[in-house]
């Protein structure tokens, strides 16, 4: 099956689901379930050596999140991908902060915008999510796609894909986002 037939194919089980389709509920859980996992796999490679969270932990808790929230309803692939980064990277964070909850980072520890697409061993979740938070308030695009690459572990052409938008467009938003990332975390 091609990659277009499969999003095709997601993209009715997903409607179906949304229509009450048993059935089609059935069917599309393994597949959402496996996207996830992939999702999740990417998403702890950036983590520090020796990380606690595992897949289906990370997994199972943003499903539940996911699930917990009242008006979730995703009527696509890309719409699912977005909704499962952004549950991912509130699980992230929640962990930082409980692993932190008695001390502040070490300046060693923070973040570093040079690092953010590649394994970032320290990284300061906390701080990252609330300089993103402030970036979703000025750009909510390019938020989404620091979501999307930084705790999806999503390629570009990937995160172009899953929000519908030029290659191009995605570059540029993430130099954008890049930059003034950098800015609001020195």
């Amino acid at each position: 099956m091609s990659e277009s037939s499969a999003a095709d194919a997601m993209a009715d089980l997903l409607a179906r689901c949304g229509a009450g389709e048993p059935a089609a509920a059935e069917r599309i859980t393994p597949i959402v379930y496996a996207e996830l996992k992939a999702l999740a796999a990417r998403a702890l490679r950036g983590e520090r050596h020796g990380h606690t969270l595992q897949t289906t932990a990370l997994v199972n808790e943003a499903c539940l999140r996911l699930l917990g929230q009242r008006q979730v309803d995703p009527a696509n692939r890309a719409q699912l991908v977005g909704l499962a980064a952004q549950a991912m990277r509130r699980v992230l964070v929640d962990y930082a902060r409980r692993r932190q909850a008695d001390k502040r980072p070490h300046p060693d520890q923070r973040l570093a915008i040079e690092e953010i697409d590649l394994p970032a061993a320290q990284a300061d979740l906390i701080g990252l999510d609330a300089v993103l938070d402030r970036l979703a308030q000025l750009s909510p695009r390019q938020a989404r796609v620091v979501d999307l690459k930084f705790f999806a572990g999503l390629e570009l052409e990937e995160i172009a894909e899953v929000l519908a938008i030029a290659r191009p467009t995605v570059v540029r938003d993430w130099r954008m986002a890049r930059a003034w990332l950098q800015r609001e975390l020195a």
